[in-house]
Order: structure tokens, then C-alpha cells, then sequence
């Protein structure tokens, strides 16, 4: 798939009911999932990046960023967790409710945290509901492969857009014997290609991959209508999402493979940290100016 920069999807106008809104150059007032779609027919790539806070939603809506996640990664980033299982659904409506507030153009999408869909379709149709109802997200993601296309039927046809998550699915990590790439070996194009299959026929709106082969993701990419989205998956996907906190160097560590840092965060916050401290233990801050007179 090849991109094309200068194609831009038609926006979005306001029109009364019935009515048609006008076609003009230049790009979506709100990006839907229609807008993701259009990219995906017209050889046009768009941009993913999480975010939990309404500070971060807003700068990153505004450098032009298509879609928000909020991402069960919240766990990690946010609130400490060794891992992402912790996180609970009352959790993932405040954050994302922050998210929404700081958006004013991105489709914000919102994951499913474990544990608030997998007994039933039906416990999912009301996580989902939750979601978009308190928290005014515009979709969910979901993990799980093609034993979940029932779910994903069921959140659809209650008016809530699911974003199917395929490959490695962090919730699921134990039974996979921790972060290990998937979708390798004998048979995993036609595997992985399946899943995307029953997850698109069920209703998913896009399919996320996770650590896949490139080669495998962009097969994937090639036999669904629908837009993919790649983290760790090669350059194959109609979309990017990295996790925000690793693509601005804000965590330290090792970063994985799949991971290109933009900035380093953590050495400009913990700079400029020691010297307000420096400036406050030699009596510098605040200064004359940083005051107020009587």
C-alpha cells in the first residue's frame, strides 16, 4: 500500500437534518471511523497515539494526531501496574472521559479492560455502553481473536464501533507465555488472515495488529476492506499507534523493537526539575518579579 500525502478525506460540515453537507477541500472537522476508511480506499496512512489526560488529548488533537486511545496501557503509564489487567472499567471511563474533554477533533477510541467482556457478548454490549454513554468516547477496542466476533456483532449492532485488536494481546499475556511476537510459523498468514476475516464480517470497523510479522500484517492488510492499524506489525498498515509516553522518551528503560522515540521527555522534565529545586534551596524562586505587593 502506498500513501498519497496529498489526498485529503472531504470534510465534515454541519447540515440540518436531511440535509447534505457541502463538499469542500481539506480535512475533517471530527474524524469518524468513515474518515478511516476513506484513507484506507484512497492509499492514505493515518496516525494513533494514547493518551489519558486532557492536557495531552488537546496537543496531540491539535498537531493534527487522527485518533486518540485510550489505552488500558493507562495501567503502566499512569498508575503503576506491572501490567495492564489491573485496570478496571470505572477507570477507563474517568480517564477517557478527561480524553474526550481535551479532543475536539480526533475520534478517541477506548479500550475494553480485561475483565468487561469476556463472559458474554452481553457483558461487553454493557462496558461498551458505559463507555460511549458516560465517558463520550466514539469506539472501543477490543482484544481476542475470531472467538469473538460475537461480541463484536453484539457491541455493533447496540451502535458501538469496536476496533478489533489481533496479534499479541497484552491482556492475554499469561496464556501466551508473556510479550512474545505472534503470528510466526507455518500457517500464519492463513491464521491471522481468518481472525481479521470473522473479526471485519462481524462488524469491526478496523483491525489493530500487535508484534506480527511485517510481512504477515501487510497479507492481513491486503484481504480486509477495512483499515488496519499496526504497533509493532511493519510499515504494511493503513495506521501507526505507538504508546505516547514511549514515543516521546517521557520512560526510561529498554523500549521495545517496534518503538522510534521523537524526543527524550525524561531528561528535559528531570533538567529542569533540579533546577527549580537548585533555585528554591538557594533562595532564588521565586524572585521579586514572582510575587505580589501589598
Amino acid at each position: 500500500m502506498s500513501a498519497t500525502p496529498s489526498a485529503t478525506p472531504a470534510p465534515e460540515s454541519p447540515a440540518p437534518y436531511g440535509g447534505a453537507a457541502p463538499a469542500s477541500a481539506g480535512p475533517p472537522a471530527r474524524w469518524r471511523t468513515v474518515h478511516l476508511q476513506r484513507a484506507k480506499d484512497e492509499g492514505r496512512r493515518f496516525a494513533m497515539l494514547t493518551a489519558y489526560d486532557a492536557m495531552t488529548a488537546a496537543l496531540f488533537d491539535e498537531a493534527g494526531v487522527e485518533v486518540l486511545l485510550v489505552g488500558d496501557s493507562v495501567g503502566n503509564t499512569v498508575l503503576g501496574h506491572p501490567s495492564t489487567l489491573p485496570v478496571t472499567l470505572d477507570e477507563m471511563v474517568l480517564f477517557s472521559t478527561a480524553v474526550v474533554r481535551g479532543a475536539t477533533r480526533a475520534l478517541v477510541v477506548a479500550d475494553l479492560p480485561f475483565g468487561s467482556y469476556e463472559a458474554s457478548p452481553q457483558q461487553a454490549v454493557a462496558a461498551g455502553v458505559r463507555l460511549m454513554k458516560e465517558a463520550g468516547v466514539a469506539a472501543v477496542k477490543m482484544e481476542g481473536d475470531e472467538r469473538f466476533a460475537e461480541h463484536v456483532a453484539a457491541l455493533t449492532a447496540a451502535g458501538v464501533p469496536v476496533m478489533a485488536h489481533i496479534g499479541f494481546t497484552p491482556q492475554s499475556e499469561h496464556v501466551l507465555g508473556g510479550y512474545r511476537v505472534q503470528g510466526r510459523g507455518e500457517g500464519a498468514v492463513e491464521r491471522m488472515t481468518a481472525s481479521a476475516r470473522a473479526l471485519e464480517e462481524a462488524g469491526a470497523f478496523a483491525v489493530l495488529m500487535e508484534m506480527v510479522p511485517s510481512d504477515v500484517a501487510a497479507a492481513v492488510d491486503a484481504s480486509v476492506r477495512v483499515p488496519t492499524v499496526g504497533i509493532g506489525a511493519g510499515p504494511g498498515t493503513t495506521g501507526q499507534v505507538l504508546v505516547w509516553q514511549d514515543m516521546l522518551g517521557l520512560r526510561e528503560g529498554r523500549m521495545p523493537r517496534f518503538v522510534k522515540q521523537y524526543a527524550q521527555l525524561h531528561a528535559v522534565m528531570g533538567d529542569a526539575v533540579r533546577a527549580f529545586r537548585a533555585d528554591v534551596l538557594e533562595g532564588s524562586f521565586p524572585a521579586p518579579e514572582h510575587g505580589f505587593e501589598g
